[in-house]
């Protein structure tokens, strides 16, 4: 008898939905995935949907109570939930709100209709309910999803990565983008795109998160001291490195519930 072929299903919540249009860009891996997969739900590809699937792909941040009651049915439902984007896994720019109050975000937003409105604090769908699978970046990256999409058919576990990107821009003999004098998060980011910003001469800007353990301090003190490094001389004077614009660089992705300063605290130099 033909074995049943598990069926996925794709959620968005807050979000822009690119890193299920980045899904798209697998083209014909996509078709070769389909061969093992019945898509039942995928607003962004299909007319329609069900309410019975094995797998969910959730991307995006959770912001609403309807998101809360939401996301706990897919979880209760789904054998499997992969969390796609650096939204669904660290809450990405949608957590920055979370710098004010709700009160003052709906207002900014809404102005005289706040009140019709509800929101809470941003938070991951990695950090609401337990997830399967995790794939990072603003957009996903492409060779990530179709490892971890193999991964999952096969049914072997994908650890992140927990190097830095500099660790990928050396294996692909990148030119550090910190001799140019622009500013880059690399070495405090985790891995797993391939340094594709670096592979065009852009700077990294964090969006998969700081690897485990991340040295904020380290990375703060070689950019603001005075006796750092020549490179990093040239870094701190075109991009006027204060401390604050410093935290301002660490919380675009990782969101800004924690200053630079308690980071430093929690993990040490």
């Amino acid at each position: 008898m033909e074995r049943k072929k598990p069926r996925i299903a794709f959620f968005d919540f807050a979000c822009c939905e690119g890193c299920q249009l980045t899904v798209l860009q697998m083209e014909e891996t996509l078709l070769d995935l389909l061969e093992h997969v019945e898509v039942v739900a995928w607003r962004e590809a299909m007319s329609g949907g069900s309410d019975e699937y094995d797998i969910a792909v959730c991307e995006g941040s959770i912001s609403t109570r309807e998101d809360e009651e939401r996301i706990q049915r897919i979880r209760e439902t789904a054998g499997t939930v992969v969390a796609l984007g650096t939204c669904a896994n660290i809450g990405c720019h949608n957590a920055l709100k979370n710098r004010w109050s709700m009160e003052e975000v709906l207002e900014l937003v809404y102005g005289e209709e706040a009140g019709l409105f509800e929101t809470l604090p941003a938070r991951p769908v990695a950090g609401v309910i337990p997830v399967d699978y995790r794939i990072l970046g603003c957009p996903a990256s492409l060779p990530e999803i179709e490892t971890v999409f193999k991964r999952i058919i096969t049914g072997q576990p994908y650890p992140l990565p927990n190097d830095p990107v500099c660790v990928e821009c050396k294996r692909n003999d990148h030119l550090c983008v910190l001799e140019k004098g622009v500013m880059c998060l690399g070495p405090v980011t985790r891995c797993g795109c391939d340094a594709i910003c670096t592979a065009y001469g852009d700077a990294c800007q964090g969006c998969r998160g700081l690897v485990d353990q991340a040295n904020l301090e380290a990375a703060v003190r070689v950019i603001t001291a005075s006796h750092s490094h020549s490179i990093m001389d040239a870094v701190a004077r075109r991009f006027r490195a204060e401390p604050e614009r410093i935290r301002t660089w660490f919380s675009l992705y990782n969101g800004p519930d924690l200053p630079v300063e308690q980071e430093m605290t929690e993990h040490g130099s």
